[in-house]
């Protein structure tokens, strides 16, 4: 076989082009107000070295308004899996930085496909949760898309464990599958889940709310329940995932982790 390294340098540019989409300005902007990007919330949580991405080169197939030719790296969604210590575990992170993390027919086949694989080898699924919802240039097909996707939430229910990590916006569609997840964690500042925004509201019923009203970390966390960890940050989101995880079976058909090391105590009641 012949080896031919101009092939190989056109698939390492077209692989950072790819990779590299969010420019040091905007990371230094996110960063200042807690974020990460989409990428670097799969590097803090995997051990480094061991996340493996599928769908880097996915391209979506929309013509209409306007995205005919129209590049959107990894199509807005990075998948993969890796290792969280010494657990295997399947991601996907929504990338806000193309097209708002919109969801359009690609990028659910690519989520699907992470979400079934970790059904198949039973491991828990981990998804970074960043988006404007439906991409409404691909139509039915995005709404589709959509429903396979809470499919799939349905079908790894009671099997391998499903932890969401309410990043940024989830609006509409994209805040029906984190309700179907066995954990929500939500950051405090950046994280809003609503299916219909406040301008939306306030031209249907005529009252005037706030996007923390009707879909931020502390109404869901203290009055709907849709919350169950409100984090500070990304940082802080990830770290309770890693806490999470190690208290966590990898699927229904193991024990939840036990230190046979540790001693159990049997010790009375304080009241008896």
């Amino acid at each position: 076989m012949t080896i031919r390294p101009e092939l190989i340098e056109k698939l390492r540019a077209k692989r950072d082009k790819l990779t590299e989409n969010v420019s040091p300005e905007k990371l230094e902007a996110l960063h200042a107000k807690g974020l990460l990007s989409a990428r670097e919330r799969l590097d803090t949580l995997f051990a480094e070295g061991t996340f493996q991405e599928l769908g880097l080169h996915a391209a979506h197939n929309a013509t209409s308004f306007g995205m005919a030719g129209r590049s959107l790296p990894a199509d807005g969604v990075i998948t993969g899996n890796g290792y969280v210590g010494n657990t295997q575990v399947a991601a996907f992170s929504q990338d806000f930085s193309v097209v708002a993390g919109t969801l359009g027919k690609m990028q659910a086949r690519k989520i699907t496909r992470i979400m079934r694989h970790a059904l198949k080898i039973g491991v828990p699924l981990v998804a970074f949760k960043d988006s404007g919802g439906a991409r409404i240039q691909e139509g039915v097909d995005a709404l589709s898309g959509y429903g396979d996707v809470f499919y799939a939430n349905v079908l790894l229910s009671g099997v391998v464990p499903q932890i969401a990590v309410i990043c940024g916006p989830c609006a509409g569609g994209a805040a029906y599958s984190p309700a179907l997840m066995d954990f929500v964690i939500m950051t405090r500042n950046n994280a809003h889940m609503f299916l219909t925004g406040p301008e939306v509201i306030k031209a249907v019923t005529g009252r005037a709310t706030t996007m923390a009203e009707v879909g931020g970390a502390e109404m869901h966390s203290t009055v709907s329940g849709n919350a169950h960890f409100v984090a500070e940050d990304d940082r802080h989101a990830i770290a309770l995932v890693k806490q999470l995880l190690s208290y966590l079976p990898a699927s229904n058909t193991e024990d939840p982790p036990h230190d046979l090391a540790v001693p159990i105590e049997e010790r009375r009641p304080r009241n008896q």
